[in-house]
C-alpha cells in the first residue's frame, strides 16, 4: 500500500482540503473496488469499453493501486475511445515547452465539461508526463458514483454557492489548494479561465481567477505567480461541443433577467459532450508566463498587473486557437462576405450550412436571432484571432 506523506507550506497549514481534494492514492483501490459494485461502472464499461470483458475489467482493477494506475488502466482507453467515435483527428502542438520536473498550473479555455481535461491528460500522458489534478464544480458532483468516479480521476471540487463572506473563504482555501498542490505535492493543476464553459464563443479570461489564485501567495505579487508557472492552454473542436445547448441557453438569458437550469442539465451536457461529433480537435500548450513577469515591477498598481497578466494568458490563447473550416465559413455567413473563402471547400460550406439549419430547427424563437447566436459562438475565435495579430 502506497502512503502519501505531503508537505504541507505555511500557505496551507490552516485550511483542511478534505472536503475538496481528490483521494489519495492509498485510498485508490478501495474506492475502485467500490465502484465496481454499482450497476453504473458496467454501463459504462459497455459504453467505454465495449469489447473489455469482466474478467479483464477484474484483472485491471487488480493492477490499481493509485489514482494514475486507474487512469492508465481505464480512463487513457476510455478517452482515446471517445475520441476515435466522434472526432476526425486529434492534434496537439507545444508540449516542448514544458518540462517533465515541473509542475504546472494550466489555465484553460473552457468548451466541453468533461473533454477539454480529460483529452489534456491522455496527451500529457502520451508525451511522457504525469496527469494533472482537474478542478469540478460542485455542481457536477453527487456524493455517490460521480463524486467518487471524478475523485479516483485527480478532480478536486469547486464550491460556487454562498454568501459573499462564505465565497471568499471558499476563494482562499481553493487558492491554498491549488498552490499546494503544485508546489507540495509537485503536481499540476488545470483550472478552466472562467467561471463555467464559454458559450459566445469568446474565450476571454477573468481577472476574478487571478485575484483568486494569488490570495494565497505570501510573497511579491510577480514571485506568487512565478511559483504557480502559469501556462495557456488552448482547445479547439471543429463542431463546438453542445452547441445547439448553448444557443438555446443565450437566447433564454436574452429574454429572462436570469437562466435558470433545468434539473440534470449539467448531466445531459456532459452526454452531449462526449457523444456528438466534434471534427477535428487540437490542443496547444502555451509557453509558461514566468520571464515576462519581471515587467510588473515597473507597475505599481496590482489590479493593473493582474489585467496585464490576463492580457497575456488571453493573447496566447487566442493566438494557439487552431481555427477550423467551420470558424471560417461562420464568419463569412455572418457578414455574408467571401473573405476567407480559400479556408475552405464548397462541400464543407454546404454541410455546415446544412448543419447549423438542421441544429436549429429544435429550437423554439426568433430564427434569424438564433441563427446569429450560432454563427457567433463558431466566428467570434476568427476575431479574436485577428486581435492578436
Amino acid at each position: 500500500m502506497r502512503v502519501d506523506k505531503i508537505p504541507v507550506s505555511s500557505f496551507a497549514k490552516e485550511f483542511d482540503f478534505e472536503d475538496i481534494r481528490p483521494y489519495y492514492d492509498r485510498e485508490a483501490r478501495e474506492v475502485l473496488f467500490r465502484l465496481l459494485e454499482d450497476p453504473l461502472f458496467f454501463k459504462l464499461v459497455n459504453y467505454l469499453w465495449p469489447q473489455m470483458t469482466i474478467e479483464e475489467v477484474q484483472g485491471k482493477a487488480d493492477k490499481v493501486f493509485s489514482n494514475l494506475d486507474f487512469q492508465l488502466q481505464f480512463m487513457h482507453t476510455a478517452i482515446r475511445t471517445i475520441v476515435a467515435r466522434t472526432a476526425t483527428e486529434l492534434t496537439s502542438s507545444g508540449f516542448e515547452h514544458l518540462d517533465r520536473n515541473e509542475a504546472y498550473l494550466f489555465i484553460a479555455n473552457h468548451r466541453d465539461i468533461l473533454l477539454d481535461s480529460a483529452i489534456l491528460q491522455i496527451l500529457l500522458v502520451e508525451h511522457g508526463f504525469s496527469t494533472s489534478e482537474i478542478t469540478f464544480g460542485n455542481n457536477l458532483m453527487d456524493n455517490g458514483f460521480i463524486t467518487d468516479f471524478g475523485r479516483l480521476n485527480r478532480m478536486f471540487t469547486v464550491q460556487r454557492e454562498g454568501t459573499s463572506k462564505e465565497l471568499y473563504e471558499i476563494s482562499r482555501k481553493l487558492s491554498a489548494y491549488i498552490r499546494h498542490t503544485i508546489v507540495d505535492k509537485k503536481t499540476s493543476v488545470w483550472i478552466a479561465q472562467r467561471n463555467g464553459r464559454t458559450k459566445d464563443g469568446i474565450d476571454a479570461t477573468q481577472t476574478g481567477l487571478l485575484k483568486m489564485i494569488n490570495i494565497s501567495g505570501d510573497q511579491t505579487l510577480e514571485k506568487n505567480y512565478e511559483q504557480l508557472k502559469i501556462v495557456p492552454l488552448t482547445i479547439s473542436y471543429g463542431y463546438e461541443p453542445c452547441d445547439v445547448l448553448k444557443v438555446k441557453e443565450l437566447y433564454l438569458s436574452s429574454l429572462h433577467t436570469k437562466y435558470k437550469k433545468d434539473q440534470g442539465e449539467d448531466l445531459n451536457s456532459i452526454i452531449t459532450g462526449i457523444t456528438q461529433p466534434k471534427g477535428g480537435i487540437h490542443l496547444a500548450v502555451g509557453t509558461p508566463i514566468v520571464n515576462e513577469l519581471e515587467q510588473l515591477r515597473e507597475i505599481n498598481n496590482d489590479n493593473e498587473k493582474i489585467k496585464k497578466i490576463t492580457s497575456w494568458i488571453d493573447k496566447q490563447i487566442y493566438t494557439n486557437y487552431r481555427l477550423w473550416p467551420t470558424n471560417y465559413i461562420a464568419a463569412d455567413l455572418l457578414e455574408k462576405s467571401n473573405k476567407y473563402v480559400d479556408k475552405y471547400t464548397l462541400e464543407e460550406k454546404e454541410n455546415f450550412i446544412g448543419y447549423v439549419s438542421n441544429s436549429l430547427s429544435i429550437i423554439d424563437g426568433d430564427r434569424d436571432f438564433l441563427e446569429q447566436l450560432f454563427l457567433k459562438i463558431y466566428s467570434n475565435p476568427v476575431y479574436s484571432n485577428i486581435q492578436t495579430l
